[in-house]
């Protein structure tokens, strides 16, 4: 067997590397906004390597700048699946005192989805709102959360609206850029929950790096 990197930040960084080198020579009039959004960029494509992502991603301004202070004062993110859940590096929110859930197993979620015949993930959305606390949510597979999420027009710290698919996803997520709710948000069809972690995790390993003052 042939000899392969086994160590894994090398493999992340050589991955950014030809990343790097990719945008450069296949698109060379591309020019990245600012280092945020670079960065999270960047990450996305590492995710998925698909290079449409450098001209997918829609950010409301000052979106990071409120994301990054909301978890810096402790809110509460909530997802819209198990998948971003488990996708964010919730070691790292924890340092920041925040924290991560997601309630679409819920019981309380499952009761109140089939009591009103709607989605288990606009139920969820829901179970969230009765929280106290600052929130940000995180949408990677469900359009129908995204939506209801607009419906109780309750504006959160941030959203992050990156719906995968045919029903609703694009809807859903134009409907998001033009609300006024600062957000972070994939134009089109394209998304998944795979995103959606990958935009948070752009936003906390960048954090050490940001002057707050």
């Amino acid at each position: 067997m042939s000899d392969y990197i086994r160590q894994p930040q090398q493999i992340e960084k050589n991955s950014f590397d030809i990343i790097s080198r990719i945008i450069s020579e296949s698109y060379p009039d591309f020019h990245f906004a600012d280092e945020e959004q670079e960065a999270v960029i960047k990450r996305v494509i590492h995710t998925t390597a698909d290079f449409d992502w450098l001209h997918l991603l829609y950010f409301s301004p000052d979106v990071f700048q409120l994301i990054r202070n909301g978890i810096l004062r402790g809110c509460t993110l909530y997802t819209d699946t198990t998948m971003a859940l488990s996708g964010i590096n919730k070691t790292r929110l924890a340092q920041y005192g925040s924290k991560c859930r997601c309630y679409v197993s819920d019981c309380r979620t499952i009761h109140m989805a089939k009591a009103q015949q709607i989605t288990r993930s606009m139920a969820a959305v829901d179970l969230a709102l009765q929280e106290p606390g600052e929130k940000i949510f995180i949408f990677g597979n469900a359009p129908t959360a995204l939506f209801r999420l607009m419906e109780h027009q309750i504006a959160p710290i941030a959203v992050v609206g990156v719906p995968v698919g045919f029903v609703g996803a694009e809807e859903s997520k134009n409907a998001l850029i033009h609300s006024g709710i600062s957000c972070i948000a994939a134009k089109g069809r394209k998304g998944g929950s795979n995103i959606a972690a990958a935009i948070i995790n752009a936003i906390l390993y960048r954090m050490p790096e940001v002057n707050y003052e």
